[in-house]
């Protein structure tokens, strides 16, 4: 009799294994047709923003990094005890935060209103890190605090307490939504956990991370494949805006960077995309020579953190005719923009859509604003992004292609450095205008003493 009892529970467990396997797959199967994403969310700034995300209606959300900002931000300071900047600093601006007070800032966070009311909907919310919710401004695998927030994030995230992304080094994954035909690969980067320091050309995701990422890419295809880095893949703004600041990028680590693209080529893998964040600004790169059709790179940063916010209003437009004097040669340049530079300096979020109705199927890019109005946006078929025969209209573009494959890095010296000779000229006449003025003032005096003196 002992025997049946077995039987049965048997079958009771793999009826049970069943239905959740059923359900999940139902999850997953769900056809995905709209994607937001994001980064730089501080927790203690408002947060306006989510009531846009939430009318877009997204099925997945995206967080690119810095979701919070878990490090201690010192004031510049010339002289004192305290220096920050200049050849007498002696302290770093930035340091990290104890593990209780990165608790605190996460759960402010998640406590947003509108953020809560995006994670009790529908919408999937996945994410990465990036540097200032890792723990440190612009650190890497030295820094020590991060096996314990790796777990706050993950925590943040709701990630299951079963989930691999707890048991390993980094917070890198991958997801597949959407029914056979229609699959949307999401693949997360980790730029942070194994990245070697800055100045080294070495690693940014360390040997364990590499091979993962190439299990990934040469595994079974997918419609789309879209690879989410924290920091800017395409476009290499460091080598056009030192040496006035050096933002991260790939481009900070060419041999990082080729072997991605030659990882990309060798896969064979159609219809991949770039999402990234970290600059406080929105725009969409463009790289036609690492694989047999354009690779795009769809920046948005950031929901509360913007370059615009930094100065007051009547100065935006100083930071917008920066941006466009800016060489960036990988920007996508349209009319639609709705500034010359095609970049986005408020606060703003991405989104993707799908068109899989259409034929060929349609892929529409955006960066938008706190209204959820596009700022930047470009559309595109599918087509395009598998290495097919592009039709007429597109045709036309191939007159550029070169505008897309040159490096930031090869350009002559009086264009990459337009930006720093413009600063410094701008400085120099500046002083010199001061210098006048001053001498003018100093002439004036003395001629007045003279002509009293005379006058005496």
């Amino acid at each position: 009799m002992r025997w049946r009892w077995w039987v049965i529970l048997l079958l009771l467990l793999l009826l049970l294994l069943s239905c959740c396997s059923g359900s999940m797959c139902s999850e997953q199967q769900q056809l995905v047709s709209r994607i937001a994403f994001g980064s730089c969310a501080n927790q203690s700034a408002p947060q306006p923003i989510w009531d846009a995300i939430i009318r877009f209606d997204p099925q997945v959300f995206i967080w690119m990094g810095d979701n919070i900002y878990g490090d201690i931000r010192r004031p510049f300071k010339l002289f004192g005890k305290e220096r920050t900047i200049g050849p007498w600093k002696n302290v770093p601006r930035f340091y990290p935060c104890s593990e209780l007070e990165m608790k605190s800032r996460y759960l402010k966070a998640k406590n947003v209103p509108g953020y809560a009311n995006l994670t009790r909907s529908k919408t999937k919310v996945i994410g990465t890190w990036d540097d200032h919710d890792y723990g440190l401004n612009d650190a890497g695998k030295e820094f020590q605090n991060k096996i314990t927030n790796q777990r706050l994030l993950l925590d943040f995230l709701d990630e299951p307490r079963a989930s691999p992304r707890r048991k390993q080094a980094g917070v890198y994954a991958s997801y597949i939504f959407g029914p056979v035909g229609k699959h949307v690969k999401i693949i997360l980067l980790d730029t942070r956990y194994h990245r070697d320091p800055l100045s080294s050309d070495g690693s940014i995701l360390g040997d364990a991370q590499w091979m993962w990422l190439e299990r990934e890419l040469k595994g079974p295809p997918t419609t789309i494949t879209i690879i989410v880095s924290s920091i800017q893949v395409i476009s290499n703004h460091s080598a056009t805006t030192g040496p006035l600041f050096y933002p991260e990028s790939w481009g900070r680590f060419p041999r990082e960077k080729s072997r991605l693209f030659k990882l990309l080529s060798h896969s064979k893998r159609k219809g991949v995309f770039f999402l990234s964040g970290d600059v406080h600004f929105g725009e969409i790169a463009r790289y036609n020579c690492a694989a047999d059709y354009p690779l795009y790179d769809i920046t948005s940063s950031g929901l509360t953190q913007a370059v615009e916010k930094a100065v007051s209003p009547p100065l935006h437009f100083v930071v917008r005719f920066l941006a466009w004097l800016t060489p960036a040669i990988m920007r996508v340049k349209d009319k639609s923009c709705r500034y010359c530079s095609c970049t986005y300096g408020q606060p703003n979020f991405g989104t993707i859509e799908i068109n899989w109705d259409s034929d060929p199927v349609g892929l529409k890019f955006a960066i938008r604003d706190e209204k959820g109005l596009p700022a930047i946006a470009l559309k595109l078929p599918l087509s395009e992004l598998q290495g097919q025969k592009m039709d007429s209209q597109m045709t036309i573009g191939l007159g550029k292609f070169q505008k897309y494959c040159s490096l930031e890095v090869d350009l002559p010296w009086f264009v990459r450095y337009r930006l720093a000779i413009f600063f410094f000229s701008t400085l120099a006449v500046l002083l010199l205008a001061n210098i006048g003025l001053l001498l003018c003032a100093v002439r004036s005096c003395c001629k007045r003493c003279y002509c009293k003196y005379k006058h005496d």
